[in-house]
Order: C-alpha cells, then sequence, then structure tokens
C-alpha cells in the first residue's frame, strides 16, 4: 500500500477553505481560480501561457489517466499557479506516456490538490465570479493560507503579456503532429508571418506553419518599425494572459500595422488588442469562458460551431466603431467572438481556432488568413 499523501488546502478570498490530498510541489502559491471544463486536454492546459497568475480547476473528475509526454506541449514550461482537481487515477497509463502528472507538477515546482468537491467550487465561482485563492501543500495553515490569497493581485490592470513573453526573436519551422512521425516539417513557404509573441501557444505556430507560412516570432513588446523592417506578408496577434488595457505598445504597435494596411490576423488576447487598437472597450467578464464546447455563431454563414476557449477579458461590442463589424458571437452569453475591420485587411477572433485541446471547426480562420495575405500579394504586384 502507498504512503498517503500529504494534506492540502485551497482558500479562497471569501472564506471557503476546501482540503484535500497534495498532488504537486509542497509550497504555497495563489492567484485568479477559474474553471475549465474541458474533457481531455490538462497538459495543454497546464502550458498554456494564457493560464499565467491562474489557478485552474478541471470540473472533468478524472485527471491524469494517460500521464505526461513531450510532445503535448503549448509552451516551454507549466504556466498555471496550481492545479485543482477531484480524483487523481491512482494507474496512468498511455503508450506516450512518459511519466505521471503527480512527479510532472513536483519537478516543475507546481502545487496542486486532489480530493476536493470541485463541483461545489465550480459553483461559487458561477454565482459570485473568478476569486482569488491560495493551493497549499504540505504544511498547511488556513488562515495563513486566506492571508495570502487576499494578498495576491487582482487580473485587472495586470500586464502579463510582456512576463511570459520570449525575450528574444526567433523562427518557427514545425508543422502539425502525424502519428508515426510526430510533428512534421512545414512544406513550401509562401508567406513570411510576424506572430507576436504574447504568450503564443505552439499549436498556433503549428498550424500556420501548415499552411505555408514562414514564421518569424518576436517578443511582445517589439515596435511595429522593427516588425515591418522584417517585410512580413501578414502579422498574427498571439493569444496571452492578464488585462489588455495595459498593454498601450502592443495597442500602437498594431495601429501602425492597420495604418500600413498590413494584413493581420488575432486570437484571444491578440483579438482584445485588436479591438482597442480601433477604439473599442474591453471588460473582465464574471467567471471567463475556459474550456472546449463553447458554441459560437458565425454570423456571415450562418454556422454553429463548436469551439475551444480561454480567456477572463472580453472586447465590449456596444463600444465598436463603425468601421469594425461583428462577425461572430457567443452562444453561451452573446459575448463578442469576432471582428473585422470593413477598411482593413484585418480580423480576429476571442477563441481559439488552433484548439489543443478542443474541436476545430474554426480553424478555417487561419485559411482567412492566407487569403488576405494573398489578396495583399496580388494587389502589391499589380499597383
Amino acid at each position: 500500500m502507498s504512503a498517503p499523501r500529504p494534506p492540502a488546502i485551497l482558500a479562497l478570498t471569501d472564506g471557503t477553505i476546501f482540503r484535500g490530498y497534495a498532488i504537486g510541489a509542497l509550497r504555497p502559491s495563489a492567484g485568479e481560480v477559474v474553471f475549465n471544463t474541458a474533457m481531455t486536454g490538462y497538459q495543454e492546459i497546464l502550458t498554456d501561457p494564457s493560464y499565467e497568475g491562474q489557478i485552474v480547476t478541471l470540473t472533468y473528475p478524472h485527471i491524469g489517466n494517460t500521464g505526461i509526454n513531450s510532445e503535448d506541449v503549448e509552451s516551454e514550461r507549466i504556466h498555471v499557479a496550481g492545479l485543482v482537481i477531484r480524483d487523481l487515477p491512482r494507474l496512468a497509463s498511455s503508450w506516450r506516456m512518459e511519466r505521471d502528472l503527480s512527479t510532472y507538477l513536483s519537478d516543475a515546482g507546481v502545487v496542486g490538490i486532489a480530493g476536493i468537491d470541485t463541483r461545489k467550487l465550480t459553483r461559487i465561482l458561477r454565482e459570485k465570479g473568478a476569486q482569488n485563492g491560495c493551493v497549499m501543500a504540505g504544511a498547511v495553515d488556513e488562515a495563513q493560507a486566506l492571508v495570502r490569497a487576499r494578498a495576491a493581485p487582482a487580473m485587472s490592470g495586470l500586464d502579463l503579456a510582456k512576463v511570459v513573453s520570449s525575450p528574444r526573436r526567433y523562427d518557427w519551422s514545425r508543422s502539425t503532429w502525424a502519428l508515426g512521425i510526430g510533428y512534421r516539417d512545414p512544406g513550401p513557404q509562401r508567406f513570411h508571418v510576424v506572430a507576436y509573441d504574447f504568450g503564443i501557444k505552439h499549436n498556433i505556430l503549428r498550424m500556420l506553419a501548415s499552411r505555408g507560412c514562414r514564421l518569424t516570432v518576436v517578443p511582445a513588446q517589439t515596435p511595429a518599425g522593427e516588425a515591418l523592417s522584417l517585410k512580413p506578408d501578414g502579422v498574427f496577434l498571439s493569444n496571452g494572459p492578464g488585462d489588455p488595457e495595459p498593454c498601450t505598445y502592443a495597442i500602437e504597435a498594431i495601429r501602425d500595422f492597420l495604418a500600413e494596411g498590413t494584413p493581420t490576423f488575432g486570437i484571444c488576447l491578440g483579438h482584445q488588442l485588436l479591438g482597442l487598437a480601433t477604439g473599442a472597450k474591453t471588460l473582465k467578464m464574471k467567471f471567463g469562458h475556459h474550456g472546449a464546447n463553447h458554441p459560437v455563431l458565425d454570423k456571415d454563414t450562418g454556422q454553429v460551431l463548436i469551439t475551444s476557449q480561454n480567456h477572463g477579458f472580453a472586447v465590449d461590442a456596444s463600444t465598436l466603431p463603425a468601421n469594425v463589424r461583428v462577425t461572430h458571437v457567443s452562444l453561451f452569453d452573446g459575448s463578442l467572438q469576432g471582428i473585422a475591420l470593413a477598411d482593413k485587411p484585418a480580423f480576429s477572433f476571442q477563441g481559439h481556432p488552433e484548439a489543443s485541446p478542443g474541436p476545430h471547426d474554426i480553424g478555417y480562420l487561419f485559411d482567412r488568413f492566407v487569403k488576405l495575405m494573398e489578396r495583399s500579394t496580388v494587389k502589391a504586384v499589380t499597383v
């Protein structure tokens, strides 16, 4: 019989205490507590930079069944501030598995808690909204955990894009994964895309590479002039964590790209930044969208698409200027999901068309970006 696991607690700022057992590092960690409804993809979620500073609760009850491998990562490290789950399986098994979830968390110094009622926790977050919390494992002190939770910074006003961004420029050359091959080499590269790293996921880069894009990834604070000096066919604005409004460096750069008429495509935080660059406003959502089963309406086609989502802020549709139209809306709460500029080659989407995890219903947006660059190239040649 295995030894009992050390105790762990989760303290919320409203005073609620959950008691369970530790599944990662034995230390305290505080941050905003959110819930994700995806049934699969825990490794991709852990390594998504958009979760920087957040404690993620996974609503699916059994997490860790297939262990961890070195391929299914969305960045170079775990970004969550902590992990909360209902049950950790006694046995993890997969032909691709390299180590178990608990070891993965411990090796990375990331705290986790299991054995709590995640349904109750999710109800609290849905009714009261996302709030800060502290996971404490090992030597637990409920009063101290509550102090740490209440002292953690609020997500509003927090610029985390420059925290998670790569400090240097780099090229990307891997395409999508295939059974028996792994991540493939891209084919012919017709377009050069400068991708802004506000917390970019690897699968975004893979999806672009698979469509013939040569990718240069640049730090979040790269001035527009420096990016344009690379002579890109298009600019991509990535996902990322935190509040978009403090990212004034990105908003200014995007305005320059729009003025230049550079084809521009934004996802998640990149969508919010494009909205701000046009003069719209953003707002903090009650508990955000985090999951892989979110229905979205494409207003141009009338299609309903199931999408992957991860965001706590949204563009306020009522503040959009006249030259910006709504292309997608959430069928959960009616919040804005996509925009396109009428007078510039630019558009964006709030969810994650690259998924990982989640469905690829909305992957056609990458094709739309390629077509935008094609039209722009043809126009430049004929002028």
